[in-house]
């Protein structure tokens, strides 16, 4: 038996055929890929350039309202932002008590941001035309549908 053509009718072949979350992780794992192969001159991944857009829209924040915005676990986010503010793109300051720290975004960081811009479009426009127009659109829709649902909660 081939490992890569699961017997029809099996469990392994109906998760292979239908199965949204795989489906959806390969689609994710392929498209991170892109985007952190285009960031990689800069010694930046897709992951932490997410987090500088959050930090930068919201000025300040806590990992915990990071990893709630971008919907990353909490160790994810840990490990991304001490990463981030040894290389100095992340500023730290007391939070309300002595467990929580107030994140931002420095200079340097804000320039990494802009600089970043011009490879970040060239893998958009990579993914885009590898999903083609009407998988762009449709899975904007979702996105924008899931998201708008989950703001409610």
């Amino acid at each position: 038996m081939n490992a890569s053509h699961p017997i029809p009718g099996s469990p392994a072949g109906l998760v292979r055929r239908e199965c949204f979350a795989v489906r959806l992780r390969l689609l994710n794992r392929v498209i991170t890929r892109i985007y952190d192969e285009a960031l990689r001159p800069l010694g930046l991944t897709v992951n932490q350039m997410n987090i500088l857009a959050v930090l930068e829209n919201l000025s300040e924040a806590e990992a915990g309202d990071i990893g709630r915005v971008l919907h990353m676990e909490k160790s994810t986010v840990s490990r991304n932002i001490e990463r981030m503010r040894r290389q100095g793109w992340l500023s730290t300051q007391a939070g309300s008590d002595a467990r929580r720290v107030r994140l931002s975004v420095t200079g340097r960081g804000r320039a990494l941001l802009e600089k970043a811009m011009p490879l970040w479009s060239g893998a958009q426009e990579h993914v885009r035309g590898l999903l083609g127009e009407a998988g762009t659109a449709s899975i904007t829709r979702v996105a924008d549908r899931f998201f708008a649902g989950s703001k409610r909660k």
